[in-house]
C-alpha cells in the first residue's frame, strides 16, 4: 500500500512564480492595489504566459520578470496594470 501524494504548498504570495524573487506587491505589502508597480508598467504577454497554469490569478509576477527579454516577444502590445 502506498501513502498518497502530499498537497502541494499553496503558492507564496509574495515571490515571482517565474523567479522565485520579490515580486514587490503593494497588496501583499497591506498596501492598495492601486500603487502596485503592476499598476503603472507594461507588463509583456509572453511573461504572463510563462506563469503556470496553476499559478495564474494566485501570485504576481515581479518587475523584472514583467520586462524580460525573454518574455517580451509582442513588446507592442504590451499591457498595464496586470496582476495575476
Amino acid at each position: 500500500m502506498t501513502c498518497p501524494a502530499p498537497a502541494p504548498a499553496p503558492p507564496d504570495d509574495a515571490a515571482c512564480p517565474l523567479c522565485g524573487q520579490a515580486n514587490q506587491c503593494a497588496v501583499v505589502q497591506g498596501k492598495p492595489a492601486a500603487g502596485c508597480w503592476c499598476m503603472h508598467a507594461r507588463v509583456a504577454p509572453a511573461a504572463l504566459a510563462a506563469v503556470p497554469p496553476p499559478l495564474r490569478g494566485q501570485c504576481c509576477i515581479c518587475p523584472v520578470c514583467a520586462r524580460s527579454p525573454e518574455h517580451s516577444s509582442e513588446r507592442g502590445s504590451d499591457r498595464a496594470g496586470t496582476a495575476l
